[in-house]
């Protein structure tokens, strides 16, 4: 029961959560994904449709055959739940599943994401793909603002909520060195822009991991220890940046200006906008969701870390006693 509500006319309306219905889940190398999503799906009730990579085939079904087995023990519909082979044909067939299938959440990289929601022909939550900014104005001392970059990026590099491009504001430049040699100490490969690569042209300290900035670094969801570095005038020139490259998943600001928070809070558009911490946190788990679907990084219905209440929807329930409408 979500709401309750009389209408004046006497009408009772209930406003209760019903399962999306069926869902099918494409994921690629991750064998764990079988059984997060599984458990998410019971537990919600709706029926699942799994669809995992050939990496991680054998996994899958071993997988699955507990499954069935945990359901058929428990008395619960295994019917409800499917596995699907590794090939490219059972993708298809699934994007295409009109009237079978109502809706298709798929887990994985920026080409499987793109690849789904221009095939499909079934609703999609899009997930995943996180191209992370972090903006770090002059206010915020190196102290606290480096172990929290650091955070971002070193962590989990093969994560969506990783740190990709360090937007730092012309009045932070004179602490170029500083950064470089943090991210150099963790064996970050840095691609500096323009104003950044001048600066670090005039240092003593040199590396091999640094280099100067190509277009294809910008927008790019790294995935491993890579950072690219942006040098932007403000806080207007930040957000300007990220709304030209961000996926909408994890932005952050790192300043003790209670303006440029606000403003940086109110002008971001992704489904996670930190201020002073690591974009390390957008996880189900983290926000105290529990297990996660994935992380949606569209507007409707459900956006950031996809728990058991992002698999539900609603109806209204309607109890009268004769009423009609005039």
């Amino acid at each position: 029961m979500l709401e309750q509500r009389k209408l004046p006319n006497g009408l009772r309306l209930e406003k209760v959560s019903v399962p999306l219905g069926v869902i099918g889940v494409i994921y690629e190398a991750r064998p764990n994904v079988t059984i997060d999503v599984f458990a998410l799906a019971l537990r919600s009730g709706n029926a699942l449709v799994l669809k995992g990579g050939s990496d991680a085939q054998d996994s899958n079904q071993a997988l699955f055959q507990l499954i069935c087995a945990s359901l058929a023990a428990a008395g619960l519909p295994v019917a409800a739940f499917a596995l699907l082979g590794s090939a490219r044909t059972e993708t298809t067939a699934l994007l295409e599943a009109e009237g079978l299938v109502d809706i298709v959440i798929p887990r994985g990289s920026q080409g499987l994401i793109q690849y789904v929601r221009a095939h499909a022909k079934v609703p999609v939550i899009e997930t995943g793909a996180g191209i992370v900014h972090t903006y770090w104005d002059g206010t915020l001392p190196p102290e606290e603002a480096l172990p929290i970059l650091l955070n971002a990026k070193t962590r989990r590099p093969s994560v969506c909520n990783s740190l990709d491009c360090l937007l730092l504001d012309v009045d932070n430049l004179p602490r170029l060195g500083a950064v470089v040699r943090a991210f150099v100490a963790h064996e970050v490969e840095l691609f500096l822009d323009v104003k950044a690569w001048e600066v670090y042209q005039q240092q003593e300290f040199r590396s091999s991991l640094v280099k100067e900035a190509l277009p294809e670094h910008f927008g790019c969801e790294f995935l491993s220890l890579k950072l690219l570095v942006h040098v932007v005038e403000d806080v207007d020139s930040a957000i300007a940046q990220i709304d030209r490259y961000s996926s909408r998943h994890s932005e952050a600001i790192l300043s003790h200006d209670a303006a440029a928070v606000a403003q940086f809070l109110t002008h971001v558009d992704a489904a996670a906008v930190y201020v002073n911490t690591s974009t390390a946190f957008t996880d189900g788990e983290q926000f105290g969701l529990g297990a996660e679907i994935g992380i949606s990084t569209q507007k409707l219905h459900a956006r950031g870390p996809m728990g058991l209440e992002a698999l539900c929807s609603y109806k209204w329930q309607v109890f009268g006693t004769g009423q009609v409408r005039a």
